[in-house]
């Protein structure tokens, strides 16, 4: 399998999480990936440990993606911020408009992932590649799937060089997107984000929050299993890469893993890839 791979990681809390998260990193490295990105919290709350973590990967030899939110956000801070990932030799950007913490009213200078794009684009040139995202089951905020299509054609007009989707367990509706956004005039990389399945709970917990759907066989066969935990992780590994052998026999651009900060699924998965 010749097939370009990237990961995901969240900032650690913990010295602890930072300890375990370096392990992870390296045992996913032995599968060479273009990049890894790290994520941000709600509102850039976790912008510290964010650009920490990124420096850490930069040093360990590894391209890193910078998550970059533009909620409340205004230029200056925008631009100071850009200054600082260009210092540390950052070149690779996840574009977004980002999640509004609890209790937190419309602010900043920056609406939609859209005008951050632009705004990057207005002050760094080519300096960054940037990516944005897309949802092939359509944004949980979007008013319809049309005006989801059209804000994503939006990001990508503003100046966008590949897109990562948020997970998804059917691989129709990421092939009927891409279909769609290319009718669109839609020409860059669209790579689809995978989700291994390590724990049924936190797979409900997290689809619930960010609208991608579990099929429904998959949700009755992970209740169906209860605190089995390892009937679980055996059933998500099955389906997971079932749905990345499909993927990959279709031509996708790459392939980009939410590890959440672990290497086994990702690296069984990538394994299982390899030696069909």
């Amino acid at each position: 399998m010749n097939l370009p791979l990237s990961f995901e990681f969240f900032p650690p809390k913990t010295p602890e999480g930072a300890a375990k998260l370096r392990v992870a990193r390296q045992a996913l490295y032995a599968h060479k990936p273009e990049f890894c990105s790290v994520t941000f919290g709600a509102g850039g709350s976790t912008q510290e440990g964010t650009f920490g973590t990124v420096k850490e990967i930069l040093g360990e030899g590894v391209a890193a993606a910078c998550h970059f939110s533009c909620v409340g956000a205004t230029k200056a801070t925008v631009r100071k911020q850009l200054a600082e990932l260009q210092a540390m030799g950052v070149k690779r950007l996840v574009a977004l408009r980002g999640d509004l913490p609890s209790g937190y009213g419309a602010g900043g200078e920056f609406h939609y992932a859209s005008d951050l794009v632009a705004f990057i684009r207005e002050e760094t040139g080519d300096a960054f590649h940037i990516e944005v995202a897309a949802y092939p089951e359509i944004h949980p905020q979007a008013r319809s799937a049309d005006a989801d299509l059209q804000a994503f054609v939006k990001k990508v007009k503003a100046g966008a060089d590949s897109a990562i989707t948020q997970y998804f367990f059917n691989a129709d509706a990421y092939f009927r997107f891409v279909d769609d956004a290319q009718a669109l005039g839609v020409d860059l990389p669209i790579v689809p984000g995978i989700m291994p399945i390590t724990s049924s709970t936190q797979l409900m917990r997290f689809s619930d929050a960010c609208g991608a759907e579990i099929p429904r066989w998959i949700r009755l066969r992970l209740q169906g299993f209860g605190d089995d935990t390892a009937s679980i992780k055996s059933f998500g590994l099955d389906v997971v890469t079932g749905l990345c052998e499909q993927l990959y026999a279709a031509g996708v651009p790459g392939i980009h893993f939410y590890t959440m900060n672990q290497a086994a699924a990702t690296t069984e998965i990538i394994g299982r890839l390899q030696r069909a």
